[in-house]
């Protein structure tokens, strides 16, 4: 794995060193399967700039976070086109999984998911997937595309039929249909809001392992505002934590996305609300694996304890 330029909080060497981190985080600067708004290839860097500005002092769990080690990595590979960026994708986190570190990507639009995907299903072939996200992503093919960001649930359900999706509030008729044939477990955003979907018994009988893949399209306008393809009535900023909080607490998370921020200079805000939140959920992590008793809190960075 070779370090990237710009890692993310900008510690001391120490903490983000590949060979003594848990964790690694793999930006992706990728925008080819977008279908509106641009600026997602931007994002991955403003989040890595941002993510300087950090506190590293969680006051929730009461701890630096970055203590267990959190490296940058670059992707290796090709970016050119969608096949190019999802065989590179795959190949760069297979590498991070072989050496037992948590793996992290940041996008990016959403179907670089694809690859990581496929890199996790590899090596966890009971793999369960939580969605947190507007939309449904299950459309077979969007505008001739089947490897489009409108298509990222399609192509993770042709191998795995344990998903559970949360915020969802827009569809068209084909994925409609297709919640309705299939019996997918979808919380819609007024389900949410209304209390009339049971998350958490949800959460609970969705099998280990789990990976999380967030858009950042399903916060509200007030948290991220900067996504290609924005829908109003999203979670608000605590309202996401308590989500992805119940998530890490009740299931074995082995990696997690942040993707589809799309990076409009004039707003520094959102990238900061994405490094924060990727931070957050790092915490999580960390703190379920505590819990657990399968780690300690870490003092100085001791390699791959997120396994």
């Amino acid at each position: 794995m070779i370090s990237h330029a710009t890692p993310f909080l900008a510690p001391p060497a120490a903490y983000s060193d590949p060979a003594s981190s848990a964790v690694a985080v793999l930006p992706v600067p990728y925008e080819g399967g977008i279908s509106w708004g641009r600026g997602a290839s931007l994002a991955p860097q403003a989040v890595l700039e941002a993510s300087a500005e950090l506190e590293t002092y969680d006051e929730t769990l009461r701890f630096e976070t970055c203590r267990m080690g959190i490296a940058t990595v670059s992707l290796q590979g090709d970016l050119s086109n969608p096949e190019a960026m999802i065989s590179s994708v795959r190949r760069t986190t297979r590498d991070i999984l072989m050496k037992g570190i948590f793996p992290v990507l940041l996008g990016g639009d959403h179907s670089v998911s694809i690859g990581f995907f496929q890199a996790l299903y590899d090596a966890y072939p009971s793999l369960s997937v939580i969605q947190i996200d507007a939309h449904a992503d299950l459309r077979e093919s969007y505008q001739g595309d089947p490897l489009s960001h409108a298509c990222v649930m399609a192509r993770m359900r042709e191998h795995t039929s344990s998903t559970l999706q949360i915020g969802i509030r827009s569809l068209c008729v084909e994925e409609a249909e297709r919640i309705q044939q299939d019996g997918l477990s979808v919380c819609t955003m007024e389900d949410y809001r209304a209390g009339t979907f049971d998350l958490r018994s949800a959460v609970r009988h969705l099998p280990d392992p789990v990976y999380l893949t967030v858009d950042v399209d399903a916060l509200d306008w007030s948290v991220v505002r900067s996504t290609g393809t924005p829908e109003p009535g999203g979670f608000l900023w605590y309202e996401a934590l308590d989500v992805v909080r119940s998530v890490f607490r009740e299931r074995n998370v082995i990696a997690f996305d942040v993707v589809e921020l799309s990076q409009d200079p004039p707003d520094r805000n959102g990238a900061f609300a994405v490094a924060k939140l990727l931070y957050k959920m790092l915490g999580l992590k960390l703190s379920s694996h505590v819990h657990r008793g399968r780690t300690e809190w870490p003092e100085a960075p001791k390699g791959p304890i997120l396994r």
